[in-house]
């Protein structure tokens, strides 16, 4: 398996050990990449420019976030 190491901020670290309790920060890495792959896939699929929408409880839209 590949391994790599990263530098990453204090404040970073902060929202690493947040995420992973219970868990890994590795895997709360793994996990972010696997999410953005797949949410960039859907978005770059036809049509293009689609977008993720945060709705509430009754479908209304919170707000639309367009990946890079």
């Amino acid at each position: 398996m590949p391994r790599f190491t990263i530098d990453i901020d204090d404040k970073f670290n902060d929202v690493l050990n947040q995420l992973a309790k219970g868990t890994t920060k590795a895997d709360v890495i793994r996990r972010a990449v696997a999410s953005y792959q797949y949410l960039k896939a859907e978005t770059a699929s036809p049509p293009l420019g689609k977008r993720i929408s945060i709705t509430d409880a009754a479908g209304n839209i919170q707000k639309d976030i367009v990946l890079p």
